[in-house]
């Protein structure tokens, strides 16, 4: 058995650090962080000696993404922080069935936020912002170019064979098309590397949208001609100036989603939340989502990162304080009277890995988007490659559960299977006019993919790696690095 990455065994299979996306200021780790990866640690120790087991092949084990979990737990129960845990046994630790229960899944899972670059495009000159700010990302050991650690191949290492991602959209990120590191050509590659698998639709990709930017909106019906978009993306807060764009603004905004219906695409995704470093923090705001909603009934939304704000603790809906975060999502939904399980939709990438950290938090936001968003609009989303493989975080969400006395204080809901298979795959499916009895999974099909995963399986390498900046000096120096342009 190969013991290529960490063979010392000290990365834990469920990531809790400060990495971030690139597009946030990581937030130093708290103190019941800290402790909950040391208690993983010790606890990891103890049980593979009892199983006569390495530490490095204990973590790699299902039993392992258990007793890592049941770290966290316990640390954060000491800590006071009980909002929300993950519910799994204490046998988990050490009995695979156990574990493979709880966090095993069969579950069709569907990530609608992912990336890659390519490391062999055009935008590779000097003078680009990407160059600098993908160099500086920690790769662990990914060894060779540092941004070949984000190509197309180890996209799908990280997202198809060391995860349970049965489907991805791969997105885009907030650049000019000519310094995008992926351009919408190499986006249609990769899906038809994809789709070579014998022939699994495994894999949607995005048009990108800067109706601020001269000749976006004109380039919109190439795109989708070209290139089979699926859906679109934007970026309100960018700007070819640094300066945002409302979806209510008729010049920009409004003109988009009117172009987007001509089209017969009527799918479109906003990120809102996450504030980019260094632009309007306003534009990041979720006012305009309603106003559009309301406007456009035939148009879906998808909020990326749900509005949610790593800056601002997020608490019980609170109308009164609804300026940033998720509140600023709920609020702009009811003043414009958009019925949960509408057209509006709550994306959880980047969200629900910083959420992981903070059970309270955890229960609040998903609380609250079930009850206000809707149970069927809440949409699964990692934002990796960024972050290596997303499997940690499909483990936890498998894992986590509100509190009852949250539940019956707040009126949030439990997560039950059935609702935990919406938000893992079953959701999105509708906005993308998927049919459901025709899902990919990479568990149950018979196809190359299948067939290289299940080989994969007998032997896993997951490197356990996170590829983003980790504390405030590595983000504020990536930012020094590229001029502060995102």
């Amino acid at each position: 058995m190969s013991e290529r990455f960490d063979p010392g065994g000290r990365r834990l299979p469920i990531k809790l650090d400060a990495t971030s996306n690139g597009e946030f200021l990581p937030r130093p780790v708290a103190a019941e962080v800290r402790y909950a990866n040391r208690l993983a640690r010790e606890n990891a120790t103890g049980t593979a000696r009892k199983l006569g087991l390495g530490r490095r092949a204990f973590l790699k084990s299902i039993c392992g993404a258990a007793a890592t979990l049941l770290s966290m737990n316990e640390a954060f129960a000491r800590c006071g922080k009980t909002g929300g845990f993950y519910a799994l046994p204490r046998e988990a630790a050490f009995e695979p069935a156990a574990a493979r229960e709880r966090i095993g899944g069969e579950e069709f899972i569907f990530d609608i936020q992912t990336h890659h670059v390519n490391p062999k495009g055009s935008w590779r000159r000097l003078t680009n912002r990407w160059t600098y700010i993908l160099r500086f990302f920690p790769q662990a050991d990914c060894g060779g170019d540092a941004i070949e650690c984000f190509s197309a191949e180890h996209f799908l290492r990280e997202i198809f064979l060391d995860s349970d991602t049965d489907m991805a959209v791969l997105s885009a990120v907030p650049a000019a098309p000519e310094d995008n590191p992926l351009s919408l050509a190499d986006a249609a590659a990769t899906r038809a590397l994809v789709e070579a698998m014998e022939g699994q639709h495994r894999l949607l990709i995005h048009g990108l949208v800067h109706p601020n930017l001269p000749g976006a909106i004109d380039a919109m019906a190439r795109q989708k001609e070209d290139y089979r978009v699926s859906a679109w993306k934007t970026y309100t807060q960018w700007g070819p100036d640094g300066v945002g764009y409302w979806l209510d603004d008729e010049r920009t905004g409004i003109a988009f989603i009117e172009k987007a219906r001509a089209l017969g695409v009527k799918l479109i995704c906003i990120h809102k939340g996450i504030p980019l470093f260094n632009l309007d923090y306003e534009y990041s705001t979720c006012r305009d989502i309603g106003i559009v909603a309301r406007r456009y009934p035939d148009v879906s939304f998808i909020v990326y990162h749900s509005g949610f704000d790593p800056g601002r603790r997020e608490g019980p809906y609170d109308p009164k304080n609804a300026a940033g975060g998720v509140d600023s999502l709920v609020k702009s939904l009811e003043d414009n009277g958009i019925a949960p399980n509408s057209n509006v939709y709550a994306e959880l990438g980047t969200t629900w890995r910083q959420l992981m950290q903070d059970p309270d938090q955890a229960t609040h936001v998903l609380g609250k988007l079930f009850r206000y968003v809707g149970e069927n609009n809440v949409l699964w989303g990692t934002d990796s490659i960024w972050y290596g493989s997303p499997q940690d975080q499909i483990q936890a969400f498998r894992a986590f559960q509100i509190a009852p006395e949250f539940r019956e204080r707040y009126g949030y809901p439990e997560i039950t299977p059935t609702l935990r298979a919406k938000v893992f795959g079953l959701n999105a499916a509708v906005p993308y006019g998927l049919d459901p009895q025709a899902l990919p999974r990479a568990r149950d099909r018979r196809d190359r993919l299948a067939e290289i995963k299940q080989g994969y399986a007998e032997d896993p390498e997951p490197s356990f790696a996170t590829w983003g900046p980790r504390d405030a000096d590595e983000f504020l120096a990536l930012h020094a690095l590229s001029q502060g342009k995102l």
